[in-house]
């Protein structure tokens, strides 16, 4: 067997049999097969999409291409995914609400990737608090505290790496077969079981429509339910923040007000309880995912989630005191300016890249790769769909480091909120259960 047979293959418009997918994903790892087979291979994919057993042969091979972690636990081991929004810092929510009612949450996690921010980026705003951490430490971790957010190491999943890398320079990010064996390869590497998906809709996520969104979340159940399961996905709206900031610390601070003051109408709660009430049904923790959510908030009243986020912040090297001295600990940016409403009426929508691509442009994301991230830049305080403002009211605040700068996107970003004269209905929050 080899990539050049394999690739006539495709070009003739026959699907790669498993054999040969395997194969694919072992050279990819080896280097047998070279960055312009890799190439033609996603391209081939994308040009003649794989049916659904080839699909989970594909996530499988990828995730048998390095370490698979195995877990002695004494209670459920879960996970959550989401595919990518604005103001999205829900697993630092939901992983140590779980982690007090019982389960065991092992979050294999990611950085910013275009407008959206990263999960790791926004801890790693933490003083001291590094997420690199090899294996044993990361399964140490999760023991010890009941959940942990680390970054995968280069052993799990380096068939994915690898081709991930060449499909961001190829055209071939798009493909639901590439994206779902991409997700799925590195959740199943972390050895969880029961998985939950966040899939995001709107005009902060990738996904535009929700067709797009429930195409996607249709694969990645399928496949995950093909290779390991059991696996569901809520669409969840992202034509706003579920979070009211944006920025690696910002949000930090917005995680904490849902840890430490619990309100079970804000957006960022109610997430934390459609998710968790999921994965618990899912794992036999509860019967209904009402009664999951039930659990989970009271762990989130209690404090007994806040206590478990401080430990997982002390374990991993974060301030041992950071749940009580939080507003003491993180970053401040020294400029702060408003955005402010150019009229009376209702905000009925925003568009959520471009309130992501200012967090890149204050410094808080990376426009290459290796750039320095500042994590007190962002935005805060963004107004909700459906608040009525008066002329000159604000509809967020900037926080950068640069005067010049600062004042200059506060006053552009006015144009990314839609002002209507009539009254506006929040948009849905749960948009579809696909499982």
């Amino acid at each position: 067997m080899d990539a050049r047979s394999i690739l006539d293959g495709l070009r003739a418009g026959r699907a790669p049999s498993k054999a040969e997918i395997t194969w694919m994903a072992r050279g990819l790892v080896s280097g047998v097969v070279d960055d312009a087979q890799a190439g033609a291979f996603a391209m081939g994919i994308c040009r003649a999409p794989l049916p659904e057993e080839l699909r989970v042969a594909l996530t499988l091979a990828m995730r048998d291409s390095g370490a698979v972690l195995t877990w002695d636990l004494p209670g459920p081991v879960v996970d959550k995914h989401s595919t990518g929004g604005v103001g999205d810092p829900i697993s630092l929510v939901l992983g140590p609400a779980l982690a007090a009612v019982g389960a065991y949450v092992p979050m294999l996690s990611g950085r910013g990737l275009g407008h959206t921010g990263g999960t790791l980026d926004k801890l790693e705003a933490i003083p001291g608090l590094t997420t690199e951490v090899d294996t044993g430490r990361f399964q140490a971790l999760v023991a010890e505290v009941g959940c942990a957010v680390v970054s995968a190491s280069k052993d799990i999943a380096p068939a994915d790496r690898r081709l991930y890398a060449i499909r961001d320079v190829t055209g071939t990010v798009q493909s639901i077969d590439l994206i779902t064996a991409s997700i799925l390869s590195k959740k199943l590497a972390g050895g969880v079981g029961p998985l939950v998906l966040d899939v995001k809709v709107g005009s902060g996520a990738f996904m535009a429509s929700v067709e797009e969104a429930e195409a996607l979340a249709r694969a990645l159940v399928d496949t995950a339910n093909g290779a390991a399961g059991p696996c569901s996905a809520l669409i969840t709206d992202m034509n706003q923040p579920a979070a009211a900031s944006l920025g690696n610390a910002l949000e930090i601070m917005d995680v904490l007000e849902a840890l430490t003051l619990p309100n079970e109408d804000s957006l960022i709660t109610r997430l934390v309880l459609a998710l968790g009430g999921e994965l618990m049904c899912s794992a036999g923790m509860v019967t209904d995912p009402a009664e999951g959510a039930a659990q989970l908030f009271e762990a989130i009243r209690s404090g007994a989630a806040a206590e478990r986020f401080g430990r997982m912040v002390a374990a991993m090297g974060g301030p041992r005191d950071f749940v009580e001295h939080w507003r003491d600990r993180l970053p401040a940016a020294p400029v702060v300016r408003e955005v402010v409403a150019p009229r009376a009426g209702v905000v009925s929508a925003m568009n959520g890249q471009s309130l992501g691509r200012a967090v890149l442009r204050l410094g808080g994301g990376r426009q290459r790769a290796g750039d320095r991230i500042d994590p007190s830049v962002g935005l805060s305080g963004v107004a909700r769909i459906g608040e009525p403002v008066e002329a000159g009211d604000p509809l967020a605040l900037v926080h950068g480091s640069d005067l010049v700068a600062t004042e200059a996107l506060a006053e552009e970003l006015s144009g990314a909120f839609t002002i209507s004269d009539a009254p506006v209905i929040a948009p849905e929050l749960i948009k579809l259960r696909v499982g």
